[in-house]
C-alpha cells in the first residue's frame, strides 16, 4: 500500500536507543517510534521553529520522580521537557517532549514535530549530549522522548561538567510542521492537474513525465505520432505515452504508468529500481526520436532540445584555430565549487592555457602555445540543465550527493557581458533569454531518495508542486530559494542564554532545470485542440473509463448484494480430469451470482430453476466446509430454517464459506429418474452418506467425474462395485480397486479401501472421494507409467513444466519440458540434453531463476549440486517455473575442477594487447598458465620473462608470482594481465627501481585516476627530462598530447610515478558517468 509521504528529516543514529513515549517501563522490548513515512498526512513546509533553555537549580537536591519544565510556545502549540532525573525505572537519565494541554486539547488532535533534547556540558559545550527524534504527537502518545538518555553515573560524575554547582541546563529545539489532511485531498479539484502513481521507485520517472508532459509542444509531438486501434499500449511507447498524456489532460484522479513502463520492456524489479533522471531523459528522447523518423513529426525532438556548441584550440602566437562543432540536448552543470548557474557556464566555457610542456603541436607550426575552450553556437528553444549533485569522491572511495547552497535564476540570461558564452559563428539577433519552467529535486541521499517536480505549465507566477499523486499549488519562494540547498538555521525562543543557532543540511534540492526561450515560448506553450488526439485512442480511453465507471458502481454497490457461487455435478464433470484433479472443483472458474443480501435461499431457488431449468422441489443445496486436512468438500444440506433466511444473514460458522468479499458457496444436488425427469431429494437421515466418485484409467492416464449418490454408513463397499461397473461401463463383474482421496497437501494421500469393512468403520462420510479403477494385476504392473490412482496423484501433484532459456538470452523462451518436481539432478539434465539431441549430458549446466530480479542468479547449479527438480525452482520461498541452460564445451564436473581466466596479454616490442580466455586446473601454479599462453601468443623473444598483476580502479592491485596457485587470482575486477618483462629490465643494476606509473588529473585538488596503468624501470641517477622522454616513446604520444607529468610517492611501501593529464575533455567526459548513483544500473528501454 502507498501512504503519503512525509517530507525528510534528519534521523537519529542508527546506533541510538528506541525512541518510546514516558509510561512506565515494562518488561520486554519498548514499542519504537513511528518513522516519519508512517504518518498519513501531509506536513505543510513551513514549520515554527525555537529553542527553549531550561535550568534546573538545586537538581540532586529535588524530590519527586518527575519534574516538568515550564509550557514554552512552538507553532501556536504549548510544549514543556519532562525529566526524569534519577531514571524511568533505569540507570540513564530519562527525558521527553510533551505536550503541555494535551488533557484539555479536543478528540483527534495531532501535531508533527522534529525536534532534539540536550544536557549541555557546562565545561565544554563541544561535548554536550544531544539527541533528536521526530513523531506525531496525539492523544494516545502525548510525550516522546528517551528512556536512556545518557548513564546516571556521568552525569553525576561533577568532574565531567554535566551538573555544576548544583544545576544542570537542558535545552529543547522544536520545529512544528502543520499537518494538512491528505487522504481527501483532491489534485485536481484544488489545482486542475492530477499526480502519477509510483510503482515503487518510479518518483524520478514521475517527475520527468510531468515535466515533458508540460511542455505543450512536446506533447502535441507525441499525440501525432501515428498509432493505430490494434496498437495495445503495453506494446508501443508511442501509444502508451499517448495514452498516459491523454489521462493527465482529462482524468480526474491520479494516472497509473504500468502501461508505459511495460511498453519500455521494464518488470517489476525495474520498477522497484531507482535510476537517473538525466539518462532516462536521453534514453526516452532518444526513442522517441527514432519512432517520429518518417512521420510528421520527424525532427520534433531536436527541434526542442538540440542545441551546439564549438570546440576550439586557438594559437597565440601564429594565425592558426582548430574547430569541431558538437550537439547536445542537455548540459551538465558542475555543482561543486559554484554559487550559481552564471558560475557553471563560466566555468564550462572557461579558457585553458596550453604553454610551457603543455604546447599545442600545430601540424603548420610545430609546438605553440595556444588557447583551448568551448563557446556556444546556438541553444534550443528548451534549455534543460542537469546539475551534478552527486559525483565520486576518491578519498571515500564512494559516490556522494553535494548539497552546497547553489542559486538558479528566475530568468536566465545567457546573452549576458556581451554574450560572452557564445561563439563567434552564433546568431547574435536571437535573444537568449530564457524563464524557469520546472525544477526537478532530488531529496535524499546518494543511496536513495525521492523525486517531485516544481511546475509553471503557463509560466505564469504560479507553481505547482507535482509529487507522485498529489499536486499542490506552491509558491516561488518554495520551488526556488528552497530548492538551492546548503543549510538551513532555526532561530531561538530565548536567544539570551545561548547564540549558537542550530544548522542542519538541507538534502533536497535541485537536480534539474528546465527553462524556455522568451521569443520561443509562444510556440512552445502552445494550445492543444481535441484534433490532435487521433479518435481511436479518445475512444478506447473512454471505453477504459466506462468500465472503471461500471466497476466503481459495482464496488459502491456490493455492500447491498452477496457473491453467490452454486457448483452442480456439471461443473464437477467439466472441471476434473482437464486442470482439477484433486478435490472436486475449481470456484474461480463457477459462474458467480450478484444475489441482494436481503433475499431468502428459496428464493435463490425460484431463480435458479429458471436458470437451470431444474423444479424448485427438486433442489437441494449443501454448504462447503474447509477441513482440517485442507480438503475442501461438500459438508451438509442447508436445513429449513437456513432455506427461509436472507442469504446475507446465513451464518453457519465453520460450514458456509463466508469469504472477505461475502462470497457464500454452495453446492446443487439433485436427482433424475431413468427418463431423465427431475425428482424430489430422497429423506437423508443420519445413516445416508453422499459420496463422490472418480474414475481412472491407467492406460489412458485419464481420470474424470462420474457422479455421486448416498450410501448407508454401515454398508461396504462391496455393496457398490456392480453399480460402479455400470457407472464405468464395464462388465458387471469386473475386478476392480477402490481408493479414497485423503488429501493432497503437503502430501498425496489416496488409500486403498478395504472393500469388506464399512464405510462407517473407514471413517467414510458426507462429502469425500472414492477413485475406482480396473485392477492392476502385479505382471501388468510395467506396462503403465502410473497403474494406480494413487501413483498418478503422485504424478499429479509434482508435474511441473518448465520453461528453459539461453542464458545468453534471459528474456526468450528457448522450450519447455514436462518434468516432475521428484526428478533427480540427472534426470533434468538428462531430459534437457535430449530435447537438445546432445549425447552428452553432463555438458549441460543449469542456472537458477531470481524471481526478484527476474534474471539468471549470479552462481551456476554446480554439477548434482541439488538433489531434486524443486530445489532447482526454490528461490527462497518463492517457486518458479524458469532455468537457464548453456551447452558447455566440456563437462561439467570437468570444467567445475577448472578456473576460467580472463588473460590480457601485452608484448613487449610493441605492446600490442590481446585477449585470451584461459582454462587451468584451481591447483595448478600460474607456472602453467603462461606455458599454456605461449602456445597462443607472439612473443618478442624465445627466452621471454613474464610479469602478472590484477589492475582494480586503475591502480595495480596485486602482483603474483608464477608459483601462486591459479585460484588465489580473481578477474573480478578485470582480465589478469600479463606481459613480457622488457629487455631493460632484465639488466637492471642494484639501485634502479621499477615503478607502478598511474594516469590522473586533478579536479578540486583530488587526484582522479584512469587509463592502464604499467610499470615503469627508474634508472639509478636518471633526472626526471629523461624519464619522461622515455614514458612518451613507451606510451606514442605525440609531443602535443604529451601534457606534464610529475614524481610523487604515496605511502611507505611502493613508489610510483603520476602522469597527469590537464585537459578538460577528457575530465569533463569521465565525469559526465560520474552523477549517477552507485546503485544504479544503466536505463535501457527495449522496445
Amino acid at each position: 500500500m502507498v501512504v503519503p509521504r512525509a517530507p525528510e528529516l534528519p534521523q537519529p543514529d542508527q546506533d541510538e536507543e528506541m525512541l518510546v513515549p514516558h509510561q512506565d517501563v515494562v518488561e520486554g522490548p519498548q514499542p519504537m517510534e513511528e518513522s516519519a513515512s508512517t504518518v498519513e498526512n501531509q506536513l505543510m513546509p513551513d514549520p515554527s521553529t525555537s529553542r527553549f533553555t531550561w535550568s534546573i537549580e538545586n537538581f540532586f537536591k529535588r524530590n519527586g520522580r518527575k519534574h516538568y519544565s515550564d509550557d514554552f510556545v512552538v507553532g501556536g502549540y504549548k510544549w514543556r521537557v519532562l525529566v526524569f532525573p534519577r531514571g524511568n525505572n533505569g540507570d540513564h537519565l530519562s527525558m521527553y517532549l510533551d505536550v503541555a494541554d494535551s488533557h484539555l486539547l479536543p478528540p483527534g488532535w495531532s501535531r508533527y514535530a522534529q525536534f532534539s533534547l540536550a544536557v549541555v556540558n557546562q565545561l565544554d559545550s563541544k561535548m554536550s549530549i544531544r539527541k533528536e527524534a521526530t513523531h506525531q504527537f496525539n492523544a494516545r502518545e502525548s510525550d516522546w522522548g528517551f528512556t536512556s538518555f545518557m548513564p546516571s553515573m556521568d552525569l553525576c560524575d561533577l568532574s565531567k561538567g554535566y551538573v555544576v554547582n548544583d544545576k544542570c541546563i537542558i535545552e529543547a529545539e522544536v520545529a512544528v510542521r502543520k499537518i494538512f489532511d491528505f487522504w481527501n485531498y483532491d489534485s485536481k479539484k484544488m489545482t486542475g492537474y492530477v499526480g502519477l502513481k509510483n510503482q515503487g521507485a518510479t518518483c524520478y520517472m514521475n517527475s520527468l513525465l510531468q515535466t515533458l508532459y508540460h511542455i505543450p509542444y512536446f506533447r502535441k509531438a507525441v499525440y501525432h505520432m501515428p498509432t493505430t486501434e490494434n496498437d495495445t499500449p503495453s506494446g508501443s511507447i508511442p501509444l502508451a505515452l499517448q495514452s498516459l498524456f491523454y489521462k493527465l489532460q482529462h482524468s480526474d484522479n491520479s494516472v497509473a504508468t504500468k502501461e508505459l513502463t511495460k511498453s519500455f520492456g521494464w518488470d517489476s524489479y525495474d520498477s522497484f529500481m531507482q535510476h537517473d533522471v538525466q539518462e532516462l531523459n536521453r534514453v526516452l528522447c532518444e526513442k522517441l526520436e527514432n519512432k517520429m523518423k518518417g512521420t510528421t513529426v520527424e525532427g520534433a525532438i531536436q527541434k526542442l532540445f538540440e542545441g551546439h556548441h564549438m570546440n576550439y584550440i586557438e594559437c597565440i602566437n601564429v594565425d592558426y584555430k582548430s574547430t569541431r562543432k558538437e550537439s547536445f540536448y542537455d548540459l551538465a552543470l558542475d555543482v561543486k565549487g559554484c554559487s550559481d548557474v552564471y558560475a557553471s557556464f563560466d566555468k564550462y566555457v572557461a579558457v585553458e592555457r596550453l604553454e610551457g610542456d603543455n604546447k599545442y603541436q600545430s601540424e603548420e607550426h610545430g609546438l605553440q602555445d595556444a588557447k583551448k575552450g568551448m563557446l556556444f553556437i546556438d541553444f534550443p528553444p528548451v534549455l534543460q540543465l542537469q546539475l551534478k549533485r552527486f559525483e565520486y569522491d576518491f578519498v571515500r572511495d564512494a559516490m556522494v550527493k553535494i548539497n552546497d547552497r547553489y542559486e538558479f535564476p528566475l530568468q536566465l540570461d545567457l546573452d549576458k557581458d556581451d554574450g560572452k558564452y557564445l561563439s563567434p559563428e552564433a546568431d547574435r539577433s536571437v535573444r537568449n533569454l530564457y524563464t524557469l519552467h520546472s525544477v526537478l529535486v532530488h531529496s535524499g541521499g546518494v543511496n536513495g531518495g525521492h523525486y517531485y517536480a516544481f511546475i509553471r505549465p503557463t509560466l505564469s507566477d504560479q507553481w505547482y508542486k507535482f509529487d507522485d499523486e498529489r499536486v499542490t499549488k506552491e509558491d516561488m519562494k518554495r520551488a526556488l530559494e528552497e530548492q538551492y540547498g546548503g543549510e538551513e538555521e532555526l532561530p531561538h525562543t530565548n536567544p539570551g542564554l545561548n547564540t549558537t543557532p542550530l544548522r542542519f543540511t538541507k538534502h533536497s534540492n535541485a537536480y534539474m532545470l528546465v527553462y524556455i526561450r522568451e521569443s520561443d515560448k509562444e510556440k512552445i506553450i502552445c494550445d492543444l485542440d481535441e484534433e490532435d488526439i487521433s479518435e481511436h485512442l479518445k475512444v478506447s480511453l473512454r471505453k477504459e473509463q466506462e468500465e472503471k465507471e461500471y466497476k466503481k458502481k459495482e464496488k459502491a454497490e456490493a455492500h447491498m448484494f452477496t457473491a453467490l457461487k452454486v457448483a452442480r455435478d456439471s461443473d464437477l464433470k467439466e472441471q476434473i480430469g482437464r486442470h482439477v484433479y484433486f478435490d472436486l472443483v475449481d470456484f474461480d472458474k463457477i459462474n458467480s451470482y450478484c444475489a441482494p443480501k436481503d433475499i431468502s435461499v428459496n428464493d435463490i431457488k425460484v431463480e435458479l430453476s429458471k436458470e437451470f431449468g431444474i423444479p424448485v422441489e427438486s433442489q437441494r443445496f449443501w454448504v462447503w466446509a474447509k477441513r482440517q486436512n485442507s480438503t475442501y468438500r461438500p459438508s451438509r444440506p442447508l436445513n429449513m430454517q437456513e432455506e427461509n433466511t436472507a442469504i446475507g444473514m446465513l451464518k453457519v460458522a465453520t460450514t458456509v464459506s463466508k469469504l472477505q468479499n461475502s462470497e457464500v458457496r454452495l453446492f446443487l444436488e439433485f436427482h433424475f429418474r431413468q427418463e431423465n425427469q427431475p425428482i424430489v431429494p430422497p429423506v437423508k437421515t443420519e445413516e445416508d452418506i453422499l459420496l463422490f466418485f472418480k474414475l481412472y484409467d491407467p492406460e489412458k492416464e485419464y481420470l474424470r467425474y462420474v457422479g455421486n449418490f448416498f450410501v448407508k454408513a454401515s454398508g461396504k463397499p462391496s455393496d457398490i462395485v456392480e453399480r460402479l461397473n455400470v457407472i464405468a461401463g464395464f462388465p458387471s463383474d469386473e475386478d476392480i480397486e477402490l481408493y479414497e482421496e485423503v488429501k493432497f497437501e503437503p502430501i498425496v494421500m489416496c488409500e486403498p479401501i478395504e472393500s469388506n469393512a464399512s464405510f462407517h468403520s473407514s471413517q467414510i462420510d458426507d462429502g469425500d472421494i472414492i477413485c475406482y479403477q480396473k485392477r492392476c494385476l502385479p505382471d501388468k504392473m510395467d506396462q503403465y507409467r502410473y497403474p494406480t490412482v494413487s501413483s498418478f496423484f503422485e504424478y499429479v501433484r509434482n508435474k511441473q513444466v518448465v520453461r528453459f532459456r539461453l542464458l545468453e538470452k534471459p528474456k526468450e523462451d528457448d522450450f519447455s519440458l514436462e518434468l516432475s518436481k521428484c526428478f533427480t539432478y540427472d534426470d533434468v539434465v538428462e531430459k534437457v540434453a535430449h530435447q537438445l539431441g546432445l549425447d552428452e549430458p553432463s555438458k549441460i549446466r543449469l542456472t537458477q531463476h531470481n524471481p526478484f530480479s527476474h534474471q539468471p542468479n549470479t552462481h551456476h547449479i554446480k554439477y548434482r549440486g541439488v538433489n531434486y527438480l524443486s530445489d532447482m525452482l526454490q528461490h527462497h520461498t518463492q517457486m518458479c517455473d524458469i532455468l537457464y541452460y548453456e551447452t558447455l564445451d566440456i563437462p561439467l564436473p570437468e570444467l567445475e575442477g577448472l578456473k576460467t581466466l580472463r588473460v590480457a596479454f601485452q608484448n613487449a616490442t610493441n605492446y600490442e594487447v590481446s585477449f585470451h580466455i584461459m582454462r587451468s586446473p584451481k591447483s595448478n601454479t600460474l607456472f602453467y598458465l603462461i606455458e599454456e599462453l605461449k602456445s597462443k601468443v607472439e612473443l618478442s623473444c624465445n627466452d621471454a620473462e613474464f610479469r602478472l598483476f590484477e589492475v582494480y580502479l586503475h591502480k595495480i592491485r596485486k602482483v603474483h608470482q608464477p608459483g601462486d596457485t591459479i585460484d588465489s587470482v580473481s578477474d573480478q575486477y578485470g582480465p589478469l594481465r600479463i606481459e613480457e618483462v622488457p629487455e631493460e629490465e632484465k639488466n637492471a643494476g642494484p639501485r634502479d627501481r621499477l615503478v607502478h606509473v598511474y594516469h590522473f588529473f586533478k579536479d578540486n585538488h583530488l587526484n582522479q585516476y584512469f587509463g592502464e596503468p604499467f610499470f615503469f624501470l627508474i634508472r639509478d641517477g636518471e633526472v626526471l627530462a629523461d624519464i619522461k622522454v622515455r614514458i612518451q616513446k613507451r606510451l606514442k604520444i605525440p609531443d602535443e598530447q604529451f601534457l606534464k607529468k610529475q614524481k610523487s610517492v604515496y605511502g611507505p611501501w611502493e613508489h610510483h610515478l603520476g602522469l597527469e593529464h590537464t585537459a578538460t575533455t577528457q575530465k569533463r567526459s569521465f565525469l559526465a558517468s560520474q552523477n549517477r548513483h552507485s546503485f544504479e544500473k544503466p536505463v535501457k528501454i527495449y522496445n
